[in-house]
């Protein structure tokens, strides 16, 4: 089976973001009036909830709160905008390996896409920050997490990325760094690489195609094709 596509999360697999993602919900909450301060053990135990809005939800029902008391969706938005200007400021670099992964791979001939939790304009911050581009002209393909009914590790963004690049699960790889992106590609048919984050070390990989502490540890894209699922005969 020919490799076609790879497919990339965004937060910790492009690029660690969370400990910015991190201080954009501490300086929300300061400049909303919510005595809230997540540390970064907090913050690594939240990430195992997908989603800003689904963790400030899983917040609020620790403290006892009711799911109406904070407008969660105005809250999330105000934490993105303060995303937004934090990536602005500068000081985020790709992962080791990233930008010439993604090279090798357009020069060959496949498409690069990306399938993430997050939403657009956290995408479209990184990528300006980190390629001085535009999102869709460095991956023509962009699933994010608000366009499906479920995010990871349900399939679904997954999914919507695969049909948006008119493929077959098997004819893509999936880039991660936590066990819950993995469980999505995973569910999805998609062989997965994993290489954990400074927040995701710990989470459990069983059934990644490999786990790398980054991407120059691969050899190229020659090395990733036989990382594809072995064809089944009947």
């Amino acid at each position: 089976m020919p490799l076609e596509a790879l497919i990339f999360d965004v937060d910790g697999t492009l690029a660690e973001t969370e400990e910015l993602h991190r201080r954009a919900f501490n300086e929300t909450f300061a400049e909303e009036g919510l005595d809230w301060h997540w540390s970064q053990d907090d913050y690594r135990r939240l990430l195992q909830t997908t989603g800003g809005k689904e963790r400030i939800a899983h917040h609020m029902r620790n403290l006892g709160l009711a799911p109406d008391a904070i407008d969660i969706a105005a809250l999330h938005k105000a934490k993105t905008d303060g995303y937004v200007r934090l990536m602005s400021d500068g000081g985020l670099d790709l992962r080791p390996g990233i930008a010439a992964l993604i090279t090798e791979a357009k020069d060959a001939g496949l498409t690069v896409a990306i399938a993430t939790t997050t939403s657009r304009p956290n995408v479209d911050a990184l990528c300006h920050a980190c390629f001085g581009a535009p999102a869709d002209s460095i991956f023509p393909v962009i699933a994010c997490g608000d366009e499906v009914a479920a995010k990871k590790p349900a399939p679904d963004v997954y999914e919507l990325a695969l049909k948006r690049l008119d493929i077959a699960p098997e004819n893509a790889l999936a880039f991660e760094d936590s066990s819950n992106g993995l469980r999505s590609a995973d569910a999805a048919g998609m062989a997965c690489i994993v290489t954990p984050s400074i927040n995701t070390g710990g989470d459990d990989f069983t059934g990644a195609e490999c786990v790398v502490p980054d991407v120059t540890h691969l050899g190229g894209i020659e090395a990733l094709a036989p990382l594809l699922p072995t064809p089944q005969t009947v």
